[in-house]
């Protein structure tokens, strides 16, 4: 079996640490970096349950999408929830190793599992990266369709796509107009409007969208939106690094198990629906 920091190393070079924002929090948690991997859970959140999950299945490695301290800390008491999480995972011998935003820029990253979920062919990053002279990195991606379609249809395509959640997918604009070519960003996505109104897309898929920049968005330019929820936008990528992931490890001859979590970590868990006129 490879040790803790071979497998980082791997995921080094799937998402390097430098291709992450300056504000992320991204690499090993905890761990010991000569401790053996033989399993490897996938996550996108480092809650609780996830941690159970990996103490269940006798994990040696949880590789997560969202930090557990975003912000730094000056404590890890098991009095608090991420106390707690931390507590878990050291009394059960498991890493936790974060890939947030390299993992968003990185080709392919978080956005193009999203695009493939939905069945996007993707052809380039929405906001690319001015260091990748390829340029295939960067922030979020535009793809098409195989053939247009409604912005219904396209929406129940991704309902269909994506993990079920409690808040379903919310559009705004005119359900018949034709949708072919689509901007998507996983995870929260409106701080990206201006790329998505130069890129001459028929709709932009994401999560998180606001009331006022959704609104000034869709007076603006005649883009369609389309807003899942938050973790079912980004949970594709735990697959798409599962493979990723397997095939470095199968290259090295190593024997390492991995698994992705169908635990439904979105936070809302449930959703009551309003009489709405529809005419």
């Amino acid at each position: 079996m490879p040790k803790l920091s071979d497998v980082i190393s791997v995921l080094d070079e799937l998402y390097p640490p430098q291709w992450a924002e300056s504000w992320d929090a991204v690499g090993l948690v905890c761990g010991d970096p000569d401790a053996e991997v033989g399993r490897v859970l996938l996550a996108v959140d480092p809650v609780q349950a996830v941690a159970d999950e990996a103490v269940e299945w006798g994990a040696d490695l949880v590789l997560t999408h969202h930090p557990l301290y975003l912000r730094g800390t000056t404590s890890v008491a098991a009095t608090t929830f991420k106390g707690r999480v931390v507590h878990t995972l050291i009394r059960g011998g498991i890493a936790l190793h974060v890939a947030h935003t390299n993992a968003d820029h990185a080709d392919p990253g978080v956005s193009d599992a999203l695009a493939e979920a939905v069945g996007l062919r993707v052809t380039g990053p929405l906001l690319p990266d001015p260091t990748d002279p390829a340029g295939r990195r960067g922030t979020g991606r535009i793809g098409e369709l195989p053939a247009p379609e409604a912005l219904s249809a396209f929406a129940a395509r991704v309902a269909a796509g994506l993990p079920a959640t409690a808040a379903g997918v919310r559009i705004a604009g005119d359900p018949d107009r034709a949708v072919s070519r689509v901007a998507v960003c996983g995870g929260s996505g409106d701080g990206l409007f201006a790329a998505v109104r130069a890129a001459g897309v028929d709709a932009y898929l994401t999560a998180d969208l606001r009331h006022h920049p959704a609104s000034e968005a869709a007076e603006a330019a005649p883009v369609a939106l389309v807003d899942a929820a938050h973790w079912a936008t980004e949970w594709p990528w735990l697959r798409l690094a599962e493979r990723e992931l397997a095939g470095a490890a199968e290259r090295r001859g190593w024997a390492l198990r991995t698994r992705v979590s169908q635990l439904v970590t979105d936070p809302w868990t449930a959703h009551a629906p309003m009489p709405y006129p529809t005419d």
